[in-house]
């Protein structure tokens, strides 16, 4: 018998089953590859192509210290407290091996892309030198990783006021030492803490909780004036407290206030003194250009965190010390 070669379409429709059948089994070998029990992070997106997952961590709750600062000497954040951010919620810990011959810049670069495509903003970023080496390596922790020849970083932060921030700790870099199956290959070292959004809102205090509490202690604290990280404009969300220390002033027209701002520990004290004078200046200034009062009724100081009203050391106390008071001169 004689055998009939195939037509185009039957020889098409065999190469595309194969190609298919290719595919699938480079992708189960993929998954095979990773750590039992461990998957992308669903708000960060995916990998850098073809890396596997080394290794995985998951806590529902815990504390962690996202660095923001160089840490150029050894002694960790026990000398250089102001270096982290500390930021808690559910902590998820992924290290990535990228494919063979990848750089650490291309790795990088590609994970900061996807960051910023997810709404991510960046909080501090650096180069191995810039960042302090080993000393600051040492303090992320990761395994494999402490020794690196090159490596880049990057903190961030996607706001979710309904939901609770994310933070991200991005490390990638290559192992100076050792040798076995991570050598000379790229690592990433992904940390994302999902922070929970405060369980009661503050609420508006309006006209006459405000003379009540000003009658009583002298002053009142409100949470209703908001401002972005490290800035002093007024977000619009703002306006309704505004509009109820107008109403204060207006109906008691003979009342002074000091405009005082608070800030919660993260960062230098100096900054921070700084930064809350500025924002009680600006609150002062919306007063005066939007509402018509008095300049000389009002002043604006600002004390940092030289006054907290909780502990500093969760995100819980951290929102109640960032605050505006009113009090009367």
């Amino acid at each position: 018998m004689f055998a009939f070669p195939a037509s185009p379409l039957r020889a098409l429709s065999l190469m595309l089953t194969a190609a298919l059948a290719l595919a699938l089994a480079w992708s189960l070998a993929a998954e095979a590859a990773d750590v039992e029990g461990s998957k992308d992070h669903p708000i960060v997106g995916k990998r850098y192509e073809g890396s596997e997952i080394a290794r995985y961590e998951q806590s529902e709750f815990d504390e962690y210290n996202l660095l923001i600062k160089p840490i150029k000497q050894r002694g960790g954040l026990e000398a250089f407290p102001d270096a982290a951010q500390a930021v808690e919620g559910r902590v998820t810990r992924i290290q990535y091996a990228a494919p063979a011959e990848q750089s650490v810049a291309a790795v990088f670069r590609s994970y900061q892309k996807a960051l910023e495509a997810a709404g991510f903003e960046p909080l501090f970023t650096c180069k191995r030198d810039d960042c302090g080496k080993n000393a600051f390596a040492a303090v992320i922790k990761s395994k494999h990783l402490l020794y690196s020849r090159d490596y880049r970083y990057l903190a961030a932060k996607l706001p979710r006021p309904e939901e609770g921030d994310v933070y991200v700790s991005l490390f990638v870099g290559m192992s100076d030492v050792g040798g076995g199956e991570f050598f000379k290959r790229v690592l990433t070292q992904l940390d994302v803490v999902e922070t929970e959004a405060l369980a009661e809102k503050m609420v508006v205090v309006d006209a006459g909780e405000m003379a009540k509490s000003i009658d009583a202690t002298g002053r009142v604290a409100l949470y209703g004036i908001y401002f972005d990280t490290d800035k002093t404009d007024i977000k619009p969300e703002s306006k309704e407290t505004l509009d109820q220390i107008a109403k204060l002033l207006t109906d008691q027209g003979e009342l002074k206030l000091v405009v005082v701002g608070h800030t919660d520990n993260q960062g230098k004290l100096d900054y921070n003194m700084d930064l809350s004078k500025r924002r009680a200046e600006a609150v002062k200034q919306a007063l005066v250009a939007d509402y018509g009062i008095a300049a000389g009724r009002l002043a604006a100081w600002g004390v940092g965190y030289l006054a907290p009203v909780a502990s500093n050391r969760g995100e819980d106390g951290r929102a109640k010390n960032r605050r505006v008071e009113l009090v009367e001169q």
